[in-house]
């Protein structure tokens, strides 16, 4: 059997793209790996004087529930797609091409969480068209055309 990766963040454009990974999962027969990835802000590490202390796996728990439900919204126990939930810590591009090295494709959005409003291509899914040892999908904001 065979694997589609989905990067997953929470965004409207990560819930299309998951969409978009179990249909296609479903009429392949393939399994989905969703993928969601986290790291702590340079900002953490920049201050000497953080007001607070700052717990990696409180970053790793929103990913988490990100992810949950993102699976949730997308109708994924519905599909009858077999799916993976990963939470991995790293930066979302490499973290992305890294899971699906072994994979028959990568499906993300076109734009995520981060970024500026705008932009047609995020970082993200530029960095895994160039990176990906498999076919990339990028699945488009359903609002193109507007900043």
């Amino acid at each position: 059997m065979s694997t589609i990766v989905v990067g997953v963040d929470g965004s409207p454009g990560s819930v299309r793209a998951l969409k978009f990974a179990l249909d296609e999962a479903r009429v392949r027969g393939d399994d989905v790996t969703a993928v969601a990835a986290w790291h702590l802000p340079a900002a953490v590490y920049e201050s000497a004087w953080a007001p607070v202390a700052v717990d990696p796996q409180d970053f790793e728990k929103v990913a988490q529930a990100a992810l949950d439900r993102s699976l949730d919204e997308a109708g994924a126990a519905e599909t009858g797609v077999s799916v993976t939930r990963l939470v991995r810590e790293g930066q979302a591009a490499d973290v992305l091409v890294a899971e699906a090295r072994e994979a028959d494709l990568l499906v993300v959005g076109s734009r995520g969480l981060g970024g500026f409003k705008g932009l047609l291509l995020g970082s993200v899914s530029q960095q895994c068209v160039h990176h990906a040892g498999c076919p990339v999908v990028i699945v488009p904001n359903g609002d193109r055309g507007r900043a």
